[in-house]
């Protein structure tokens, strides 16, 4: 298996790479984050001059020709500089649902986003739903030839700078049914949408949002009603992978800077750096950090797999990630101290952008289950 990317994966991870350096500071971010909107469209305009918003699709959907690999390449410089705009929300998850739908939907919504002019936001999660993507009380009745939706999504990552959400609603079954599930494309100042905005705790922005008697025609169903579960877990574990590829960033600059400063700080006259048992630390970091960047490549590689191998694939991942993620984070800020979680440095944001990326689209707990299920039925089949 050849691991070594294309000439222009390498362009554009050098591109970005130098793009975050010079712009994205340490600094600089606090103070975007400290700010009224909690972000930069200018700098949200440079990555799609760069064509990273059009890096992931097809040159058939007026993309660069990528795939997963491509977001992986740039979530994992993003997570390295903590980079707060929706490229998760917008490019991976709500791209990823509208390059599977209708030519319309292309026509009309996919050069928006590959442009930066239209943001997207993924409204799955409710506020009793935990991570059962079909557990739903948001609904969809039919209205002639539309629909009408009524609910409530739970932390909508990036929907305070949307301009469309990509909706989950129930249009037919029981709250957990697996059918019944249908995919919406509705824009955000559609009569009946409401927002409740506010930051998270990793320096980002998201929204409670409410649908109130929301009018939504047929073509704004993506993909199949009542069907549309299996895409939705399509799609989120594409997200996986890319947060995957966010995480291992994020790691190897936590490790990074942990190992600097054991270099400087200085105990009983030599650099902390120097005691053994601290050394034996900073490999186990290093070790998790290189074992999660494995289980992302697999990930990421196997998202073309059938639905069982995929499914395995970014619960395995995930489940690499949100350990290492916890042993890596918690063992940074306890090598530098209390001061490790000062607003004041970096590590400390580091520490919380990794623990928050363990709970998005499910934490260790969940993914242990799932692929314990998964593997379960493996095994059921087989012996039949």
């Amino acid at each position: 298996m050849d691991f070594n990317f294309t000439e222009e994966q390498t362009m554009i991870r050098d591109s970005l790479a130098r793009l975050i350096r010079e712009q994205y500071d340490f600094e600089t971010r606090r103070k975007v984050v400290a700010s009224e909107s909690g972000w930069r469209p200018e700098m949200w305009a440079q990555f799609a001059e760069l064509g990273l918003l059009m890096a992931p699709f097809s040159e058939e959907d007026g993309g660069l020709g990528g795939g997963p690999i491509d977001a992986m390449v740039v979530m994992e410089e993003f997570g390295k500089g903590l980079v707060v705009e929706p490229y998760l929300p917008s490019v991976v998850c709500g791209g990823g649902f509208l390059k599977r739908g209708s030519d319309a939907q292309k026509e009309e919504y996919l050069s928006g986003v590959m442009s930066g002019e239209m943001i997207f936001a993924f409204a799955y999660a409710e506020p009793k739903g935990r991570y059962n993507l079909a557990d739903l009380e948001t609904t969809a009745k039919k209205d002639g030839s539309g629909f009408v939706l009524n609910g409530h999504k739970a932390v909508v990552i990036g929907a305070p700078w949307a301009t469309h959400f990509i909706v989950t609603a129930r249009t037919s079954g029981d709250r957990r049914d697996k059918n019944g599930v249908t995919v919406f494309v509705v824009a955000k100042d559609a009569d009946g949408v409401s927002t409740r905005d506010y930051p998270t705790v990793d320096g980002r922005r998201a929204s409670e949002v409410y649908f109130e008697n929301v009018s939504v025609g047929a073509e704004a169903v993506i993909g199949e009603v009542d069907n549309g579960l299996p895409l939705v877990e399509l799609v989120s574990d594409e997200a996986i992978a890319a947060l995957c590829a966010e995480a291992c960033g994020a790691m190897k600059v936590a490790h990074a800077m942990t190992v600097d400063y054991s270099r400087q700080r200085k105990q009983f006259g030599v650099p902390i750096g120097k005691f053994q048992v601290l050394q034996h630390r900073m490999v186990d970091m290093f070790m998790e950090y290189e074992q999660s960047i494995s289980m992302t490549y697999m990930a990421t590689l196997k998202l073309d797999e059938d639905e069982v191998t995929r499914k395995k694939a970014a619960s395995a991942a995930k489940v690499r990630i949100g350990q290492g993620g916890r042993f890596v984070g918690q063992e940074a800020v306890q090598i530098h101290g209390g001061m490790g979680m000062t607003d004041e440095l970096a590590v400390g944001h580091y520490f919380k952008r990794i623990t928050m990326i363990d709970s998005e689209f499910g934490n260790v707990d969940h993914h242990l289950k799932r692929y314990t299920d998964l593997s379960s039925a493996d095994m059921a089949a087989a012996a039949e």
